[in-house]
């Protein structure tokens, strides 16, 4: 009997489970014996687990999430379908002892919905279930609800000790915990000692779900830093999770809420999930970033010089594919016409400016990255109160361009974008660290702000709230220092300063294996079984720690301190050195993350081919 491990048994480590029963019928003959490990709910995990609050709300729409290949993945295992999230939905699930909010919940659920996370744990765990179901005859599943602490090796089998419980002797060992938490980096540390010194209040980053904000008092100036999706989070919890809600557009408070005064560099909450379908159909990519093209490049790969342009066309070709085909009356030539004179010309030449000038005479209508990037580039007013307004009509608009079909090519740049970034992912390893350094944070930051924004119904309530008074932008370029009278904010927006006793840095901690808050790790790490990733220059220079832990790209085997691969330790996930776009996706998009499942999978069956069974 061979057995496997999986750290974590949220929908990262059951799409790795998944993809080890689809594939052990081809690889392995004898009897596989697999441990769940992970102290949350097993399918769910710690991220979309039941025990939450009722109004966190995913930010994907319910016919876009699955966890099953379909006929687009392009993998070695076998396909093997399953329901969408909206396919289980329209089922009709049991809901025999579930609460009469998520029943109706469920009940109201449209292919359009932005589903509950606590429905979205629903699902998961329908999902593990279905997989545990259809476990060749070979396979067993055991799920332990505990903590792994510690891994090591003894001979060619490893040890995984549990939180109080016997530990287990294993054949091979997948990592799957997720979003990491860590011990605050060293900035974070020497403000947290300074507000403690002076009386103030911090919360460095971390998971919003998990933060105390009792600490935050009524009527209190808050200052927020960060506008992403942990921002998004920190709204719902300090207004309508205090008992504040939305009527007609407007918001009516409870008499708890503090006032919340954010900013960020960007100054701009992220763009809003476009609410429409593709009027032409799903653009054809890749087509200019394709494999092939990238495959001929010369290495090292600097993104900029070599990746930017063709990153950039790519996009726009999604973009334009949708508007020439599913809006003919806005622009002046032929799909045919523009698909030829479009292919010719070089991204960002002034011959293409000029083009698309031509050919699409609406500026609106043609893709802009400079304002999709920085949408509150420019904007100044003579104080915080006058910005108020030219920030809430420039995110009414944006919110308007993705609601309104007139602008569905916002789709179709965000589903090019997709295939952009499994691309650079895949040859990210053969990326020069100095690009890697440089050109990497640019792009995910693009990214996030573009294609992971919330849903537009969480841009209407952040619109209430400004005008209701409650929130308020900085702007671009928020700066924040500290000094006796408390935390003081700027921004290159407006003149004004912001003082308060209490700062939050609204975003996840970022990733460092050297500061983490995980046992397991932090034991590997010293160890000497691990290694965080560090970019260095040609000429030997340290670049940056970027914190991950440092694995082997085609299959996810993690390095030892000497970068040798362990050859039965596998890791994946946000806190690896390969980055896929979430644990699960839209359904008929060949995912990158789906593919990555898939490899790891077949590469943890071959680690364990050669174990002797029970019977043998």
């Amino acid at each position: 009997m061979a057995t496997i491990a999986i750290i974590g048994a949220g929908p990262r480590g059951v799409g790795i489970l998944e993809r080890i029963s689809a594939s052990t019928p081809e690889l392995r003959t004898g009897t596989l014996e697999v441990h769940l490990v992970d102290p949350h709910p097993a399918g769910a995990g710690r991220i979309w687990r039941d025990a939450q609050s009722p109004l966190l709300a995913m930010n994907s729409m319910a016919a876009d999430v699955t966890m099953w290949t379909d006929e687009s993945v392009v993998c070695d295992g076998p396909i093997v379908p399953g329901p969408s999230f909206w396919d289980w939905a329209q089922a009709g699930p049991d809901v025999t002892g579930w609460p009469a909010d998520m029943v109706a919940e469920l009940r109201a659920v449209t292919p359009a919905t932005f589903p509950s996370r606590r429905l979205q744990s629903r699902y998961l765990t329908r999902v593990l279930r279905d997989v545990v179901a259809g476990l060749p005859p070979q396979v067993t599943v055991h799920v332990h609800p505990v903590a792994a602490t510690g891994l090591t090796d003894r001979g060619d089998r490893q040890v995984v000790t549990l939180d109080g419980k016997p530990p287990l002797t294993v054949d091979a060992v997948v990592l799957a915990s997720g979003h990491l938490d860590a011990t605050p980096a060293p900035a974070e540390r020497a403000l947290l000692a300074q507000a403690r010194e002076r009386g103030l209040r911090y919360i460095p980053p971390e998971q919003t779900t998990d933060t105390d904000l009792s600490i935050v008092e009524p009527g209190e100036t808050v200052l927020a830093r960060g506008l992403g999706l942990a921002f998004v989070d920190l709204v719902v919890l300090l207004f309508e999770g205090r008992g504040g809600r939305f009527e007609n557009g407007r918001y009516v408070p409870s008499g708890r809420e503090p006032v919340l005064v954010a900013g960020s560099p960007r100054g701009a909450p992220y763009h809003a999930k476009p609410e429409y379908g593709l009027r032409a159909g799903r653009p054809p990519t890749p087509h200019f970033l394709t494999p092939a093209v990238t495959d001929a490049l010369p290495r090292p790969l600097d993104i900029a010089r070599d990746l930017l342009p063709l990153m950039a066309k790519e996009i726009a070709f999604g973009w334009y594919h949708e508007l020439v085909n599913g809006h003919p009356e806005l622009v002046t030539v032929s799909w045919a016409a523009f698909l030829a004179r479009f292919t010719e010309l070089a991204w960002g030449s002034t011959e293409m400016a000029e083009f698309l000038a031509a050919a699409v005479p609406d500026p609106v209508d043609r893709i802009d990255f400079a304002a999709l990037n920085s949408p509150f580039a420019g904007l100044e007013a003579e104080s915080l109160a006058a910005l108020q307004p030219k920030v809430r009509a420039r995110i009414a608009q944006d919110l308007r361009q993705h609601r309104d079909e007139r602008h569905t090519p916002h789709l179709g740049a965000f589903t090019a974008m997709l295939s952009v970034y499994g691309e650079l992912m895949r040859v990210q390893p053969e990326v020069a660290p100095e690009s890697v350094t440089r050109d990497v944070p640019r792009w995910q930051s693009f990214f996030n702000s573009v294609a992971s924004g919330p849903p537009g119904f969480r841009v209407e309530q952040i619109l209430a709230l400004s005008e209701a008074g409650y929130l308020r932008f900085l702007g671009p370029g928020m700066d924040v220092t500290i000094d006796d009278a408390g935390f003081r904010a700027t921004s290159a927006a407006v003149p004004d300063e912001v003082r308060s006793t209490i700062l939050i840095d609204a975003r996840l901690a970022d990733p460092s294996l050297d500061r983490t808050a995980d046992p397991l790790l932090a034991g590997l790490l010293a160890a000497g079984g691990a290694r965080e990733q560090v970019l260095v220059a040609a000429d030997g220079t340290e670049l940056r720690r970027t914190g991950l832990l440092e694995v082997r790209p085609r299959d996810g085997a993690v390095l030892d301190a000497a970068g040798v691969p362990h050859e039965r330790r596998f890791a994946v996930g946000p806190h690896t050195t390969v980055k896929a776009a979430g644990a699960f996706t839209r359904p008929g998009m060949n995912a990158q993350s789906l593919r990555y499942n898939d490899a790891v999978a077949r590469a943890v069956l071959r680690a364990v081919a050669q174990t002797a069974t029970a019977a043998a």
